[in-house]
């Protein structure tokens, strides 16, 4: 090895070992990575220009809302399961109890769809919180009797039982009957607007839009006139969306600090010590089923809350978007970052959400804008027939026509390699430390 190449190799040594120093900076050099990457496949697709400015931020802002979106998914999933070891797969059915009761205790008794109390939205959101964790006690209590696996099937069945249970138009009208509100049953149910939703209602957020529309040179031959062209760089309803996705990022941020301050506690260690022999924590004196049900209750708590800031962003709740896929991809997502680790759970969701769930899409997009895919064949052996002459365009016009099947292809895949290369996913294998407090003085404490 020349001295170049061995001090390339010292370098790029270097700079892993100072991002692996701190969380994060691990976040940051992710976030940074997915979000370069966006930015390129847009060109790509769409080329240079100003129009592609507002592409690129639409671009970043779904990234980022689904980014925040499934990291509170998955933290609260790592509180029950990387902490404990409590294989809940009800994810969807918690979230679906928080924006349910959220509604139904804030929306406008005037709704056209589902009826709320009309009570304020912090009111709507802390019982939206208690309901779900109220749920995950009644779940809890007789479930926690079992082992995981048992524990596993009584939360998928009970997901699907609340998911029914808000698509049922019998049970929607005797709700409103009885306390004046429901959920609308099958046809969903309204939401109070967005917090944010104000700021661009007023003459700040018409100031804000401004920003971003600039004036471009026009010069019309036909007409022999010159002028100026207004471009809007990055449109107001991005901007919007943008802005409630930082309010996400905010709630991101404390529910992390919190996840990590109970993970350092002694209460998170009586939490970690369950995960690795329960009986050998009941040795100890620990009532570990009151462990369980605490932690449960918290983690179900949380899903409330990830849902009422996803689905009710939406402005409609449904109850077709409670489905237990949703609970698969927080339980990849968690797979991939690492189960146990805090900061692999956010790591593992920007690369869910970038690299497996969006990132095939914008792709598809690509090759759409390249290719001639109206044509496309209509089944696979169609699509794999002409690979034997080299012709790769049939095959890719069928993936572009069918990516969403082809993604849980993907999923199925990476999952696959996952355990096979690294089962502790990509953070979950750093050491934990057994003190309450940092024994590494000068380094930031790594979970």
């Amino acid at each position: 090895m020349t001295a170049s190449q061995t001090e390339s190799v010292g370098l790029r040594d270097r700079f892993v070992g100072w991002i692996e120093q701190s969380d994060r900076r691990i976040v940051l050099a992710t976030v940074a990575f997915v979000y370069g990457l966006f930015a390129v496949l847009v060109v790509l697709e769409q080329g240079l220009g100003l129009g592609t400015v507002n592409s690129i931020f639409g671009a970043w802002r779904t990234i980022t809302f689904l980014f925040a979106a499934y990291a509170l998914l998955t933290l609260a999933l790592n509180l029950q399961w990387g902490y404990t070891g409590m294989f809940n797969i009800g994810v969807a059915g918690f979230m679906a109890v928080g924006i349910y009761t959220m509604g139904m205790l804030s929306t406008s008794p005037n709704a056209l769809s589902g009826q709320g109390l009309g009570l304020p939205l912090p009111i709507g959101i802390l019982g939206g919180m208690i309901a779900a964790a109220l749920v995950g006690l009644l779940a809890a209590v007789p479930a926690l009797r079992v082992n995981a696996d048992y524990l596993a099937i009584i939360t998928l069945g009970l997901s699907e039982i609340i998911r029914l249970s808000a698509g049922s138009r019998t049970l929607s009208q005797w709700t409103t009957n009885t306390f004046g509100a429901g959920t609308g049953g099958g046809s969903g149910m309204d939401l109070p607007d967005r917090p944010t939703d104000a700021i661009f209602n007023s003459s700040f957020g018409e100031s804000l839009v401004d920003l971003f529309t600039v004036d471009v040179p026009r010069i019309d031959m036909l007409l022999f006139e010159f002028g100026n062209k207004e471009v809007t760089l990055i449109s107001g309803s991005i901007l919007n969306d943008f802005i409630w996705s930082l309010v996400m990022l905010l709630v991101l941020v404390g529910v992390y600090w919190m996840i990590r301050r109970v993970g350092q506690s002694p209460f998170g260690r009586v939490l970690k010590a369950i995960r690795e022999d329960e009986l050998v924590a009941q040795s100890l004196g620990k009532d570990t089923r009151r462990f369980k049900i605490k932690v449960f209750m918290l983690g179900c708590a949380l899903m409330g809350l990830a849902g009422i800031l996803w689905q009710g962003s939406q402005g409609f709740a449904n109850p077709n978007s409670f489905r237990p896929v949703i609970t698969f991809y927080a339980f990849i997502a968690l797979i991939i970052g690492g189960s146990g680790s805090n900061t692999g759970s956010v790591v593992g969701s920007i690369l869910f959400v970038g690299l497996l769930f969006e990132g095939p899409r914008q792709v598809g997009a690509i090759i759409s804008a390249r290719l001639d895919i109206a044509n496309a064949p209509n089944t696979f052996d169609g699509a794999i027939a002409p690979l034997a002459q080299l012709d790769v365009v049939p095959f890719l016009a069928y993936a572009v026509n069918n990516i969403a099947p082809l993604q849980f292809v993907l999923l199925g895949v990476v999952l696959i390699i996952i355990v096979q290369k690294r089962p502790n996913g990509v953070l979950g294998d750093r050491s934990e430390t057994a003190a309450a407090i940092n024994l590494n003085k000068g380094e930031d404490t790594n979970e």
